[in-house]
């Protein structure tokens, strides 16, 4: 942390947070916490931190404030959340002609840049032509990422440059899809090392700022390649100058084919890589049409694309399962888990269930997961990491899941079903899909749009929090939890009020009332989320509000 010396110690002062609440369950009224080093050193009452304080310490008056553990995002991609953010943001974007007015503003030179455009909000969902690109943009190229950055929007310009013409996924219109969307993004993302890291820094300042200690990092051929995950790696060795920034959980989606292709594979990064999953996709996204679907889709007589084969999916979880790391894949669609699931089976025919289960593979999304599906995630242990901002930003009616599924809809992201069949769950953005906003996650899971799948804020706090260092297999067990002895990563919240938050509308949904003993988490049904004052990692100060020590 970046506090002052002391001259007898020479090391950094202990400091002392009173006067606020502590989320943790060594003391549901807990209202002041001591850390020391890397480390929590006490937790307790306001009473006993005015008995142990003294000059020795940093005191920070929280004055009100609450202090958590520190989010974990466990599904997110760094240089696509940085360039997001340093370019065109097209989510407000109601028409093609406003996007096409967002190009022709776009300042600077080289390739225009944008993400976020959703054609399912617009009332005219008519696409602009690749000319009409090309003619606001002045003759600069064009990507414009949709929303899930499972296709885009290209000038005929790039089109041209990216050589697309030919590829699967290019019609010759502005909008491609699979290899062809995969071609046009890694012609925009051939960057300098220094551009990668400056993209990287954005995503990573963002990240703290919003409370995260820890983002899972989902590299892959088809994002950023090999480099673009070293670079991201490279945070955690904390070089000099640099701004201590989240600790980074490197994840590669590349395909093994068997035990000793999948040690190669980990061999050749050189660092620790989680597994060898992620994104390493089975099939696409329903907005863009390319999750592999059992029936066609309600607004087309598509039925998505699934990348993988039961076989090749399997071979890799064995490989995995025999080397004992993490396997996994991108799965949204019904008929992309029908292919996870009996990989999962052929695998463990060939290897054994124990080994397989051994493993903690992880499946991301899984939006479309019925109760029998259900019972085979929860057979093999595989943690579900999901992002409930999708319900939130597609689950409404008219939205895009009801336009694209129908009455399939409603069944999509079920937590409180994976939770009550214990199938382990946890919690990420998917950003740039969506933003790094951990309290807005846990309001979605609390604001579910099928109340049956609602669960609590707690469920969902843990889901966000300690649920993610376990998803990563991280061997401190201790990590996502404030008691002594524990891991001193934190964050400080701004908050309106606290309260106990459940699920379920048949009974009262929250209480302040102490007697419960469940620690406090913020008030969500103010519709806006707490404010972070500041982000602590391993005691290293990642950000802090001015108005923290004022």
């Amino acid at each position: 942390m970046t506090t002052p010396e002391s001259p007898s110690a020479g090391r950094p002062k202990a400091v002392l947070y009173r006067n606020g609440s502590v989320y943790t369950a060594a003391d549901p009224f807990a209202t002041a916490m001591v850390v020391e080093g890397g480390t929590v050193a006490w937790v307790g009452s306001e009473q006993a931190a005015t008995s142990i304080a003294d000059s020795s310490m940093e005191i920070i008056d929280l004055r009100g404030a609450l202090v958590t553990p520190g989010f974990v995002d466990s599904h997110a991609h760094l240089t696509e959340t940085g360039i997001a953010l340093g370019s065109l943001a097209l989510g407000s974007t109601a028409s093609a002609a406003e996007l096409l007015a967002a190009v022709a503003a776009a300042p600077g030179q080289g390739t225009v840049l944008g993400h976020g455009w959703d054609e399912t909000r617009w009332a005219d969902a008519t696409l602009p032509t690749a000319e009409e690109l090309d003619r606001a943009a002045g003759g600069r190229a064009v990507y414009l990422a949709r929303v899930d950055v499972h296709s885009a929007l290209v000038s005929a310009t790039l089109a041209g440059s990216a050589e697309l013409r030919g590829r699967d996924g290019f019609d010759g219109g502005p909008r491609v899809r699979r290899d062809a969307h995969a071609a046009a993004r890694q012609f925009t993302r051939a960057l300098p090392a220094a551009t990668l890291r400056e993209h990287q820094a954005r995503a990573l300042a963002e990240a703290a700022a919003n409370g995260y200690v820890a983002v899972a990092e989902m590299g892959a051929p088809h994002i950023g390649g090999a480099e673009d995950l070293r670079i991201a790696a490279a945070w955690n060795e904390g070089a000099a100058g640099a701004p201590a920034v989240p600790e980074v959980l490197p994840y590669w989606g590349e395909l093994a084919e068997s035990e000793a292709h999948a040690r190669s594979i980990l061999d050749s990064f050189g660092f620790g890589i989680r597994g060898l999953a992620g994104d390493l996709n089975i099939d696409g996204s329903l907005g863009s049409r390319t999750a592999a679907l059992r029936s066609a889709y309600s607004d087309s007589a598509e039925q998505g694309t699934l990348y993988l084969g039961v076989d090749e999916a399997a071979a890799h979880l064995a490989a995995c399962s025999l080397l004992g790391i993490q396997g996994g894949f991108h799965v949204i669609g019904d008929a992309g888990l029908d292919a996870a699931l009996d990989a999962l089976d052929l695998a463990a025919e060939q290897v054994g269930e124990q080994r397989v289960r051994a493993a903690g593979h992880r499946f991301e999304h899984v939006e479309m997961v019925d109760a029998a599906a259900v019972a085979r995630l929860a057979k093999y242990a595989v943690t579900v990491s999901a992002q409930p901002a999708f319900d939130a930003a597609w689950g409404g009616p008219g939205g895009l899941y009801e336009q694209r599924l129908g009455e399939r809809s409603r069944g999509m992201n079920p937590f409180a079903t994976l939770y009550a069949q214990g199938v382990p769950v946890c919690f990420g953005s998917d950003s740039p899909v969506t933003p790094l906003r951990p309290w807005s996650s846990i309001r979605a899971c609390l604001e579910h749009h099928n109340p049956d799948q609602r669960i609590s804020a707690r469920a969902a706090f843990l889901g966000h929090t300690r649920a993610g260092w376990r998803a990563a297999r991280h061997p401190d067990f201790m990590a996502g939890q404030l008691v002594p002895g524990a891991p001193a990563s934190f964050a400080v919240w701004e908050v309106e009020e606290l309260m106990v938050q459940v699920a379920d509308g048949r009974v009262q949904s929250w209480s302040t009332d102490p007697r419960a003993r469940t620690p406090l988490l913020p008030a969500l049904d103010t519709g806006t989320d707490p404010t972070c004052l500041q982000t602590v990692s391993n005691g290293v100060e990642l950000f802090a509000s001015p108005a923290l020590r004022h």
